[in-house]
């Protein structure tokens, strides 16, 4: 076995049994839970001043950890037959998305040294190490499932995100109509009225801008109960879809054996 075989099973498809892949998947998980910790504690005023020095000499190793990571993922990947020539596969691997999660964990920190930028921006660029959350996608097998409940099940969640668009199209656009001379200063126009339409759909009801007409009244009630029944249907796909996966999930390892001698996942014989 190479040494690039080896590095890229541990960082990716390690087998059941392998204590290194285990050990490197925990520690990059703890790693990526301190980074998020980390970030938040630095928003607090009186421990960002007095501990500055510990907080940067943490993002310091944080962002070397996971600079190595990416490089070892990007060297490695040609051993998959997926990214098999050496400069063409490791662009596309580069442009996968938990490629780019990896790329963009590390980028604030290398980007400022680079380009001579505002400061302002800089310290906006800070925020963006919240994306080594989404790195844990790589080492959770539920955030995987998560994953694949939404690729499963995308086409029906992009229908219904597109009738509740135009829902709110339509209820916006009649709720000015409904309001707009009696509340000129609300309801300005139908972008301003979205922001009620938003409200309302999703069943917040900040109580900031309401109708106050007969007409609107009866159309903001109206609006509102559909928007409940609306907005409970992406809930309804995605409880399907978790279903759908763990079954699947348990067919697939009822299917599978693994060898007590290698560790290798062997198809079992369905006419045995």
């Amino acid at each position: 076995m190479s040494v690039k075989q080896r590095v890229y099973e541990i960082l990716d498809v390690a087998q059941p049994g392998d204590i290194p892949s285990k050990i490197f998947n925990v520690a990059i998980m703890t790693l990526i839970a301190a980074n998020v910790a980390a970030v938040i504690l630095e928003t607090v005023e009186g421990l960002a001043r007095p501990y500055k020095i510990y907080f940067d000499r943490f993002e310091l190793f944080s962002v070397a950890i996971f600079s190595i990571e990416y490089g070892l993922r990007l060297w490695s990947c040609t051993w998959s037959d997926q990214f098999k020539k050496p400069i063409a596969g490791r662009f596309r691997f580069a442009l996968t998305p938990l490629a780019l999660v990896d790329l963009f964990a590390v980028l604030p920190f290398y980007l400022p040294r680079i380009l001579p930028i505002d400061l302002r921006f800089i310290r906006a660029l800070r925020l963006f190490r919240l994306f080594r959350l989404f790195k844990a996608a790589r080492y959770s097998q539920s955030l995987k499932s998560l994953a694949s409940v939404f690729r499963s099940k995308k086409e029906e969640l992009l229908i219904t995100l597109f009738a509740v668009a135009i829902l709110l199209v339509i209820a916006s656009s009649l709720m000015y109509f409904a309001e707009n001379q009696a509340q000129p200063k609300k309801f300005t126009s139908i972008p301003a009225a979205m922001w009620w339409g938003v409200a309302t759909l999703t069943t917040v009801g900040y109580g900031d801008i309401y109708p106050v007409t007969i007409a609107g009244k009866v159309l903001g009630g109206f609006v509102a109960i559909l928007g409940i029944g609306l907005f409970a249907l992406p809930a309804g796909i995605l409880g399907s879809g978790f279903v759908e996966e763990f079954q699947a999930r348990r067919k697939r390892k009822d299917a599978e054996v693994v060898c007590p001698h290698c560790g290798n996942r062997l198809e079992r014989d369905p006419e045995r």
